[in-house]
């Protein structure tokens, strides 16, 4: 029989004690002998089907020799980032789900892992439910990754979906979304874009090789979009969608940010939508291959976690191939980047520079798509017209 324990019986964690008893004959057929939750960390004991397995005492895990691997589901940094290196220190591997933790501590996790012959693995921090890094670093280990861009988040894209078909406003789908459990009851670290930018980070850490700090990463979210815009879009081919995107860049730079985006109806990615999530990645040898399934819940989240734990148990060697410099440097801004850009303005004539735009709509305000420009010939554009609105489009 082999031990795990859990640090946080919440959603995820309480998934993960339910996926391990579900799965009990396939996951004993992959390991040769069963599997078993044996301790679960909690703040505080409480009433609950799984009290049994509950301890209010880190140590009894930490010097539990029983216990082979981890799977942390606390979430944030501050009592996470500790209890990690405390397991990962006394020769555990640990598994995680927490994407702020691997973006702005994984490359450190990662080397102790390293120097105490463990693993650290984190399929779960960006997919959810989704294999996106197994693939990357490994099925496409034979290309250069030169672009990675989807959408990350599956609260915005559920707003955003219903703001397309039922022509709701951003704060009617927010409050619904909120009813259904999709939304926190502080929605900040969905719709302004910080949940979907610490997963492109942990994605061009990968890709890439390099640390992405994701501080250094712009990161709009979708409380600006206007129900106009939405409409707009729609009846000239085109789906709003927050993005996440990392690119490869001349001389050995790379850039990453979040931001909303016109996407062709007859771009894959225009159809993914309510919860549901979706990465694309751009190899030199296999072009665009996408990911695409639930990126987030209960038992689509647990899924990836005990995933990991079976990969960790199988294999009992490090994973080379999981990690990256933590040389932060050759991070480029992505307003160097050319894109066209849409715009919606307050005048029903635009100057003569702009008479090679492509004009949507005109009245008394004018939406129209520019030639490519760069993000900061888009920023002295918006400065000199009267904007409403505006956002790159995805070619």
């Amino acid at each position: 029989m082999i031990k795990i324990a859990i640090l946080g019986l919440g959603t995820v964690g309480t998934g993960v004690v339910k996926v391990v008893e579900a799965n009990t004959a396939p996951i004993q057929h992959k390991l040769g002998q069963p599997l078993s939750v044996k301790t679960a960390l909690v703040r505080k004991l409480r009433a609950d089907p799984y009290q049994h397995l509950m301890t209010e005492n880190f140590r009894e895990i930490e010097h539990d020799g029983e216990i082979r691997v981890v799977v942390e589901t606390i979430g944030g940094v501050e009592a996470a980032y500790e209890y990690t290196r405390r397991c990962l220190m006394a020769g555990k591997h640990v598994v995680t789900a927490n994407k702020q933790l691997v973006a702005e501590h994984g490359c450190e996790l990662l080397d102790l892992a390293r120097k105490n012959h463990v693993n650290y693995l984190f399929e779960a921090s960006v997919g959810g439910g989704i294999p996106v890094l197994h693939p990357l670093t490994q099925c496409m280990a034979a290309n250069r990754v030169d672009e990675i861009y989807g959408i990350l988040n599956g609260t915005t894209n559920f707003i955003l979906t219903k703001m397309v078909k039922e022509g709701a406003s951003f704060a009617e789908v927010l409050k619904l979304a909120q009813e259904k459990g999709y939304a926190e009851a502080d929605p900040t670290a969905d719709v302004e874009g910080i949940d979907a930018g610490r997963k492109i980070c942990i994605l061009a850490d990968l890709a890439f090789g390099h640390q992405v700090d994701p501080a250094q990463v712009p990161m709009e979210g979708i409380t600006g979009i206007d129900l106009k815009d939405v409409e707009i879009a729609g009846r000239h081919g085109y789906r709003i969608k927050l993005l996440g995107r990392c690119l490869r860049l001349e001389g050995g730079r790379r850039t990453a940010y979040v931001a909303p985006h016109l996407i062709s109806e007859e771009n894959p990615m225009s159809d993914v939508n309510d919860v549901f999530n979706a990465v694309v990645v751009r190899g030199n040898a296999t072009g665009e291959v996408m990911f695409y399934g639930k990126g987030a819940g209960e038992l689509p989240t647990a899924s990836a976690c005990v995933a990991d734990v079976i990969e960790c148990l199988q294999e009992e060697r490090h994973r080379p191939e999981i990690g990256w410099s933590a040389d932060t440097g050759g991070f480029a801004s992505p307003l160097t980047l050319k894109n066209r850009w849409y715009f919606r303005v307050g005048t029903d004539t635009l100057p003569e520079a702009l008479h090679s735009a492509k004009v949507l709509e005109q009245d008394t305000e004018t939406a129209f798509i520019t030639p490519p420009i760069t993000g900061t010939d888009a920023e002295r554009l918006a400065a000199y017209l009267p904007t409403l609105a505006k956002m790159r489009v995805l070619d």
